[in-house]
């Protein structure tokens, strides 16, 4: 029968934050698989934990989780941790995950802390819906089709940012999204826990003079109803009724609905769609 993979969530910061079902499990697992084993030894160490250890990283994830997967399909119970945080979590361990799945292994998840959502909840920005972006990509190509996305986003937006490439995150942002309502969130449950609710504007402001530090995970504002409806009106006003006609059937409507909908967008009756069609096409 096979083992077990359980996602072991350990504190961001504060180890009071360490779960007792997390420890109980760290003890009784066979092998611990671990981000980086000299930054876990620490964690290990101190809650008295002496669980054999191999290390599960970026850069092995897919040769190692073969590994893994043999020790599971063996009957082994293997432990996943990152380094801090929830594992598979803008983290290789999604990898693992997936391939327990195809093969029919059982995997379970011990929550605890999560970065993302301990930021989200202290933003003071909305929280019923939002999207979470991790790391957004390096390479500028990459990068320019995910921020023209999150142009349009009405959910809070989620991400995390390194301190040395926090201003050009935050400049991309200010030039893409405008200056939006952000909370940059760092040191999240440590001594020196910082909150600061601010724009992408002050924000940039704030960093031309002071220098970042520790790792920053940033909340921001999604675009309201309101300016979203603004820019279809004003994208509709350089369309003519019958590009106007042509963007709601390509994308599935019939010619009744489509020219019911038009109408509603430019506040006028239906007939008047309608005769406005009918002359085009007799002429």
């Amino acid at each position: 029968m096979a083992g077990i993979l359980y996602l072991c969530a350990t504190p961001i910061g504060n180890l009071g934050d360490m779960t007792p079902r997390v420890i109980e499990t760290l003890n009784e697992a066979d092998v611990i698989a671990a981000e980086d084993t000299r930054n876990s030894i620490k964690l290990l160490s101190h809650f008295d934990i002496h669980t054999p250890m191999t290390s599960y990283h970026e850069f092995n994830k897919v040769e190692k989780a073969e590994y893994l997967i043999g020790q599971l399909e063996s009957g082994l119970n293997v432990a996943l941790i990152t380094d801090a945080g929830t594992p598979a979590i803008s983290d290789p361990g999604e990898v693992l995950v997936k391939m327990c799945n195809d093969r029919g292994i059982r995997v379970t998840s011990l929550p605890g802390a999560c970065a993302c959502i301990t930021a989200l909840t202290l933003s003071g920005l909305p929280t019923r819906r939002f999207c979470f972006e991790g790391f957004l990509p390096f390479e500028k190509r990459d990068k320019k089709p995910i921020l023209e996305e999150l142009k349009k986003e009405s959910r809070t937006i989620i991400c995390y940012e390194a301190p040395h490439r926090l201003v050009k995150t935050l400049e991309e942002l200010y030039k893409t999204l405008g200056d939006r309502k952000v909370t940059l969130c760092r040191e999240l449950t440590k001594k020196f826990e910082t909150v600061m609710p601010t724009t992408l504007k002050k924000a940039l402001e704030y960093y031309s003079t002071e220098e970042p530090r520790g790792e920053y995970v940033l909340v921001i504002e999604g675009k309201s109803f309101e300016e979203l409806k603004q820019e279809e009106i004003s994208s509709w006003e350089n369309m003519t009724i019958e590009e106007h006609m042509n963007l709601y059937i390509s994308g599935g409507m019939d010619e009744k609905s489509a020219m019911k909908q038009v109408a509603k967008d430019r506040g006028v009756g239906k007939r008047e769609i309608y005769a406005h069609i009918h002359v085009e096409k007799e002429e």
